[in-house]
């Protein structure tokens, strides 16, 4: 008896794989061996499985976050690093197709992630490099709001825009161009990370 998890989680790898317009819910029946008619019992529709599929994969990330944060507190440069290090993992899986879908037929999805992007860069990342620069790590003629906003704000769509840089670049060498060589341009002389060296 397949589950409501087990849905999901089929959803998502195909969803994340294809596309969420290009899947379709007799798609995700004739994989999983089940009727649609099954799917309606978990799920009001479409919309609704995209959006929690979504919701799953950010509160998977969300939870990432927070044991980055906490097992790295008296780093604050460290956990943002670490932080989108996790996110690449992420994205580095994703079809381009999968976050343009969204966007463009599932508003309720939509929200969803453009609101964990703005909580992300705006709040999270711009706290921690606030904490950075009170703690000396960050020059004081740096101002961290705007480096959020020119450098953190939407990583994905740099990824994405055209086409998928994944395909192009390696994931560290993206990784270090996108983050590492951006948090670089900021350090102040006393900090010391590895990542750095």
């Amino acid at each position: 008896m397949i589950t409501k998890d087990d849905l999901l989680q089929c959803a998502i790898a195909k969803f994340t794989q294809f596309g969420s317009k290009h899947v379709t819910l007799d798609d995700l029946a004739k994989e999983l061996g089940i009727s649609k008619k099954t799917i309606y019992t978990f799920f009001k529709n479409k919309e609704d499985l995209v959006t929690s599929g979504v919701e799953s994969l950010l509160n998977e990330y969300k939870g990432d976050i927070n044991r980055l944060i906490n097992s790295n507190s008296t780093d604050p440069i460290l956990s943002v690093i670490l932080i989108y290090k996790r996110g690449f993992e992420y994205l580095k899986y994703f079809k381009p197709s999968f976050l343009f879908g969204i966007e463009k037929y599932y508003p309720k999805a939509n929200k969803l992630y453009q609101d964990f992007i703005e909580e992300l860069s705006k709040d999270i990342i711009l706290d921690l490099l606030i904490k950075a620069k009170k703690a000396g790590a960050i020059r004081q003629d740096v101002n961290v709001a705007l480096v959020v906003k020119l450098y953190f704000y939407r990583v994905d769509y740099l990824l994405f825009k055209d086409g998928n840089l994944f395909k192009s670049y390696t994931e560290e060498e993206l990784f270090k161009h996108l983050v590492i060589y951006n948090l670089k341009g900021i350090i102040s002389s006393a900090y010391s990370n590895s990542y750095f060296e």
